[in-house]
This record gives structure tokens, sequence and C-alpha cells, in this order.
């Protein structure tokens, strides 16, 4: 029987675009630039999460290596998505809100061929949830406290 774990993050927006947590031992804060009349205190939410599925692929990069005892010197992980952002800013569009694309390219650095690495990085991305979750249906529930 599988084992299901709870994580969750409490954020807060107060004035203007910056959204605060204290996740752990740290502080984060997503924000809008100047430009969009932002504070530019923090990356965007789409950077944020273009960022989070980098960091999830990087880190089971690195468990999978440490368990298959392979000698994982290090990984430069890329991710960029296509949207529309018409959506988001309340205009009409026919696109989706999210993401129509998410690409993701590694570089991997250890003694292993390129078809070892790709294997390698097939393995890591099916292991990533956060890859499940970009690559399933993943149901959202909201609601109104």
């Amino acid at each position: 029987m599988s084992q299901t774990k709870t994580m969750g993050v409490q954020a807060e927006l107060n004035e203007g675009f910056a959204v605060t947590a204290q996740l752990g031992e740290h502080k984060v804060i997503i924000d809008q630039p100047v430009a969009a009349r932002g504070t530019g205190l923090g990356p965007t939410p789409l950077e944020y999460f273009l960022f989070s599925v980098a960091g999830c692929i990087g880190t089971i990069g690195r468990i999978a290596a440490m368990q298959k005892k392979i000698d994982l010197r290090g990984m430069k992980i890329s991710v960029e998505g296509d949207y529309n952002p018409a959506g988001l800013l309340g205009k009409p569009t026919e696109d989706r809100t999210g993401f129509q694309q998410i690409r993701i390219q590694a570089e991997i650095d250890a003694d292993m061929t390129d078809e070892e690495k790709k294997a390698f990085l097939d393995e890591v991305c099916h292991r990533c949830p956060l890859h499940d979750n970009t690559r399933l249906e993943t149901e959202v529930v909201h609601s109104l406290v």
C-alpha cells in the first residue's frame, strides 16, 4: 500500500504584488518587475515555477546518482515554457492560461555515454514529482476560508 505525505505552504499578499512565505528557515518573496508595477524584490511566480522544476530534477538527479553510485559532478538544467499572458491579464484568449509547453534540457557532467545520460535523465524525470505534475493531470481544488 502506498504512503502519502502532505506538504503545505502559507503565503501572504499585502500591499503591492509581493507575496511572501516562510519556508523552513527561508523567507521567500515572489514579486513582479518594477516595469510591471511590482517592486522587483523577487522572481515572478512563473520564474519560480520553472526554477522549481529545474530544482526538483537536480535534486532527484543527485538522489538517483547516489543510489546508482554514479559520480555525478554536476548538472546544468534549463527549463523554459511558452504561455500567452492575455489570460492572466483577463483578456480574451483561446489559449490556456498556463504553459502550453515546457522544455527541459540537461547537461550531465558524469562519466557516462550519451545513451547512459539519456536513460539517466529519463529516469530522473520519471521520478521527479514536479515533472509528473506538469506532465499528467493533477486535480487542483480551491476554496474560500
